[in-house]
């Protein structure tokens, strides 16, 4: 048997999964299940595209309920250490200068539940992140990235 995945998150990103189960389970679900039953009434089911779209959306529905499921299943909530914000660690925000231009950046680093690079969270396994974990204040770190390679210095730890 596989073994299974830990998912890492924030508290907030497990009440949020939860929330979004909670819609899928309540709302959704019960929405999907009336679009097939209406569609089924048009006759046909060969040629009823209705029908169709709505047996799609139930595959994506169910799909993302037992994915969230076993996210929460599996969670690992990062727990902060609130009194080191020396070090770049899961869960905490780096600000990074960018060198030589100067480009000032700022990420939280989290678990891949949770990553979303446009709202300022990356996920602990992408190269930037790698880069930085472990790092301290001061550092000049070389980060990899698939786009080519930069150097940042690490400002502040939060």
């Amino acid at each position: 048997m596989a073994e299974e995945q830990s998912y890492y998150m924030t508290e907030d990103g497990k009440r949020k999964l939860e929330e979004e189960l909670e819609e899928l389970k309540t709302v959704r679900r019960p929405e999907v299940v009336e679009r097939i039953k209406i569609a089924r009434d048009f006759g046909d089911l060969s040629e009823n595209s209705e029908y169709d779209s709505a047996k799609d959306e139930q595959a994506f529905v169910e799909a993302r309920i037992s994915q969230i499921e076993n996210m929460i299943r599996y969670a690992v909530i990062i727990e902060n250490d609130d009194d080191n914000n020396e070090i770049v660690q899961l869960g905490k925000t780096v600000v990074f200068e960018e060198i030589p231009d100067g480009d000032v950046e700022e990420y939280q680093i989290v678990g891949s539940a949770e990553a979303n690079p446009f709202e300022g969270r990356i996920s602990n396994d992408s190269p930037m992140a790698q880069s930085l974990l472990g790092k301290k204040i001061g550092d000049q770190v070389m980060v990899q990235t698939p786009g080519g390679e930069f150097e940042v210095k690490i400002k502040e730890v939060k």
